[in-house]
This record gives structure tokens, sequence and C-alpha cells, in this order.
């Protein structure tokens, strides 16, 4: 086992067989601060984990293709407070299986460097977390999520529903995935008030012919007549009203979540109290 740095304060497992990947990974994860181990066996890897302090696991495919996901529960046993990060094929089913044994995230390979390297440092920065993602549903044509109402919950849940779409077209797959983002953050800011003692119901349901997306957040509702902080109320001709209404009153830039989702989706329907939403793609 080789280690590339001796800072000791964030504290980094990489295993996997393939020597390729960790030498692809070495940049993308080295940052000052922490120290790296490469583990090319799950022996290796727990030796590693029963040996030394532990962080953050990027566990991948060992020869049985299924290793990441064993070496996670033995990770919950031996450091139960490491974040495990899963990488391995483009495996809906996977990733659903990583959600309940609460792996932090799961990405498929190729693995999109500039994605993980954000998650890591999310994850390196997470303190609460293991219970943010509750499975509520995990039917293949129905999964239901119960996410707390924290934006770092929101990112993580966002992966996940990348990953379930993997076997779709991967545009209709991204469209779906940053729709649900946008209506997610919603629910979480405006329903759920940012309170982490709250949980937005999110799901997403398959057919044969469409995707769609179903958001419940716990908030008392709105109008869609009346959100002067949202892009979609701007008047003609006035196309950045709502940036100058959430300057005005101390809020974050954005407001184009609702306008965007009903860009990237065919249709876009609220319940007539407005706290619920629903986002239908349809699949070609």
């Amino acid at each position: 086992m080789k280690v590339r740095d001796d800072v000791n304060l964030s504290r980094l497992l990489v295993f996997d067989t393939d020597p390729a990947l960790h030498e692809l990974l070495a940049p993308v994860l080295q940052r000052e601060g922490r120290s790296i181990q490469d583990a090319y066996d799950r022996h290796e890897a727990l030796e590693a984990l029963r040996h030394s302090e532990c962080d953050l696991v990027l566990a991948g495919q060992g020869r049985n293709g299924d290793e990441g996901l064993k070496l996670l529960r033995r990770v919950r046993s031996i450091r139960p407070e490491a974040r495990v990060i899963l990488t391995g094929g483009r495996d809906p089913a996977g990733a659903v299986a990583a959600i309940r044994e609460r792996a932090y995230a799961y990405f498929h390979k190729p693995i999109p460097t500039g994605p993980l390297a954000d998650m890591v440092q999310l994850a390196l920065d997470a303190t609460a977390w293991r219970d943010d993602i509750r499975v509520a549903s995990a039917r293949p044509e129905w999964i239901t999520l119960e996410v707390r109402c924290k934006i770092e919950a929101a990112e993580r849940t966002t992966q996940f529903i990348r990953e379930i779409l993997a076997d779709l077209e991967p545009q209709t797959a991204e469209d779906v995935a940053i729709a649900f983002r946008e209506l997610l953050i919603n629910g979480i800011e405006y329903g759920g008030k940012s309170d982490a003692r709250k949980r937005v119901r999110a799901s997403l349901l398959r057919t044969s012919r469409a995707v769609i997306a179903h958001i419940a957040d716990p908030g008392k509702g709105f109008s869609l007549q009346a959100l002067p902080h949202a892009a979609i109320s701007n008047p003609d001709g006035s196309p950045t009203k709502h940036i100058e209404y959430r300057e005005e009153h101390g809020k974050r830039a954005g407001g184009f979540g609702i306008l965007m989702s009903r860009s990237l989706v065919d249709e876009l329907l609220y319940n007539q109290r407005g706290n619920a939403v629903l986002a239908v793609k349809y699949l070609k």
C-alpha cells in the first residue's frame, strides 16, 4: 500500500483493483490538508481501515464486481463515521442499493472527475449526514425518498437520481436530473425553509413512455401568480425584475428553478395548494 501524502487532516482511502483508476483520481483528489491511501484489493482496504483513521472511502469494484458495496458494510462496523462514495458500473439498481446502505454518493464509470471532486469536498465538509436521505419506496419503477431540508442532501439526492436514470438516453436523463434538482431545492428552501428538522418527499416514477418526478414539501404552499423572487413571475419587458427583488430582500442569487424546470420537461403541474409539483418527461 502506498501513501501519497503525509498530511493527516482529512484522510481518504481509495479502493479499486484497476491501477489506471488510481492514477486518474490522484490529481483530482489531492488537495492541501488531505492524505490519500491506495488499496488494490479488499483485504488491503480492510487492513488500512483497521489501522488508520479514515474520513472518506472511495470504494470501487473488486474482482467480483460487487466489492464496493461489501466494503461499505464493513466500513460501517470499523469506521462508522467515515463517508463512503461508491463507484461502479452503470447500474440503477446498484444506485438504489447504495442509498439503502447509506453510501454518501454513487458514480458510474467512466467517472466524471469534476462532479466527483465536488462531492468529495461536500462529504469531507459534512457533519450530521447519515440520516439525510431515507428510502420510503425502492421498487425500480417507483423510487420515493424522504430528503432532509438541507442543500447538501439535495446535491446528494440529485447524483443518486442521475445514477438511477443512467440507463436512459444521456440528454433525457440529465434533463430530468436537473429539473428534479431545481424542484427539490425549491421545496427545501421555500417549503421547508431550510429547516433540517423537516423533509421533502421526492419520488421518481418510470413507465414505458415517461419519467415522472413528484416533489412534495412540508410548506404551506404558494401561488404561481405571486412569486416576485422567481423569474417565472417577471413581467414582459423586465427579465431581471426578480433579481432586483432578491437583492432587496437579501436572498441568494437564483430564482430560475421553475422556469428552468419547465423548459427541461414536457409537463409541469402544481397542486392547488402549491406545495407539490409533478414533472413529466416523455420518452422517445
